[in-house]
């Protein structure tokens, strides 16, 4: 017989996960002159005095954060592979894990606050409240906040690289917003929510802090579900006057603001000016308490603030990076139900952080957490940028090479 070709067909299989035990061993000397004990130094461990590995830290804190699994099907996972890992343990390893990450985490905050240029958006979480529930007021769950603030220049090509940054808050009050861009200043994309206002306004100076960008989505959003409600032919007609300015942005996404704003000067201002003329010939059509009439004046009420991409080439159409940095929140409700208390809460702000910045750089989260935990407590302090998301993917690269 004589091979004349040969045909290759693939399966996709999978290869089980399986914990192992690492055993450390240590040996101990004596000097047989002078009896002296000598033993090399235990090395470190990403929870000093806990058995936790890095790779376990990190696959609890990406299944838990990321993947949303509630940490008592962590715990039936962790059994079939034979290790019974009680649920109040992996809480207290995730804790303690972002309490050794903060310092990378503060680094996160402070590079994506310093930005001139912000999303910003909130969600609410329930949080469990057992005083509540001690003196009977309800079933001891509380609403609180996650606010995001997001830095991402890829749209326009800017230099500085993608994150998120979150923070948890027990209520919607706007001292936690004041308090959080405190430090910041610049332009900010959010939604209508009453807090920002006092950021918008003048000062001492005359000058605000923040200029407002409105989000063209959220707007189109009120006519779409006017539209799936009753079919309205107006509601579509605005679908249709928004829907040409996003094809005009899917065109000139990652170019440099100059060539955004060229293109929004020729091409999307005749188009904005007409659909305002057109809104406003619209409200002396209809209803004025219907919900057709309370969409326009939403976003006529905002016009400047919608308009303000028009005038920069950095401005986003949408808040749209915010609101897809909230989407994993959305997401793990449906899975964790509530945080277990506020320090819960916090933990979670702190993981999504550090989790969903990782990501928006491109980089496996599980990798990412691994390595950093298996060697922050050795990393030189001077040198933690190094390991940063937007830095990590280099420096790795450069020790590999190295070695």
């Amino acid at each position: 017989m004589r091979l004349v070709g040969e045909d290759v067909s693939e399966i996709l299989d999978m290869i089980a996960a399986q914990m192992k035990v690492i055993e450390v061993a240590r040996l101990k000397k004596s000097c047989r002159c002078c009896e002296k004990m000598v033993q090399v130094a235990a090395p470190s461990r990403p929870i000093p005095g806990s058995m936790a590995g890095a790779g376990l830290l990190a696959y609890i804190l990406v299944s838990k954060f990321d993947d949303h699994l509630p940490l008592y099907r962590l715990n039936e996972i962790f059994t079939r592979m034979g290790a019974d890992i009680p649920d109040g343990t992996m809480v207290d390893w995730c804790g303690r894990a972002m309490q050794v990450l903060q310092p990378l985490i503060e680094r996160i905050e402070t590079a994506v606050m310093a930005s001139d240029l912000l999303h910003a958006d909130d969600t609410p979480i329930r949080v469990l409240d057992r005083s509540l529930r001690d003196k009977g007021l309800g079933k001891g769950v509380k609403k609180g906040r996650i606010w995001t603030y997001v830095r991402d220049q890829r749209p326009w090509a800017g230099s500085s690289p993608p994150g998120a940054v979150y923070y948890f808050a027990p209520d919607w009050k706007e001292e936690h917003v004041h308090r959080h861009l405190k430090q910041s200043s610049g332009i900010l994309q959010a939604d209508g929510y009453k807090g920002y206002g006092k950021l918008y306004a003048p000062g001492e100076k005359r000058e605000s802090r923040f200029k407002e960008a409105a989000c063209w989505a959220h707007w189109r959003r009120d006519f779409h579900d006017i539209w799936t409600s009753n079919k309205s032919e107006i509601a579509r007609e605005a679908l249709h006057r928004i829907g040409a300015l996003y094809d005009i942005e899917r065109g000139i996404n990652g170019q440099p603001p100059e060539t955004r704003l060229a293109a929004r000067q020729k091409q999307s201002k005749p188009k904005v000016d007409a659909f305002r003329h057109w809104a406003e010939a619209q409200l002396t059509r209809i209803p004025g308490k219907s919900d057709l009439a309370t969409a326009f004046r939403y976003g006529l009420s905002r016009w400047s603030s919608l308009c303000l991409f028009l005038e920069d080439g950095r401005v986003a159409i949408d808040n749209n990076a915010a609101e897809r940095a909230l989407r994993p929140i959305g997401v793990g409700r449906r899975n964790w139900l509530f945080a277990g208390a506020d320090t819960g809460a916090e933990t979670l702000a702190r993981a999504m952080t550090i989790i969903e910045t990782a990501k928006m750089n491109g980089l496996d989260p599980q990798a990412y957490l691994t390595d950093v935990l298996d060697r922050i407590h050795d990393h030189k302090i001077n040198r933690l940028d190094e390991l940063l998301p937007w830095n990590w993917s280099t420096i790795t690269t450069i020790d590999a090479k190295a070695a």
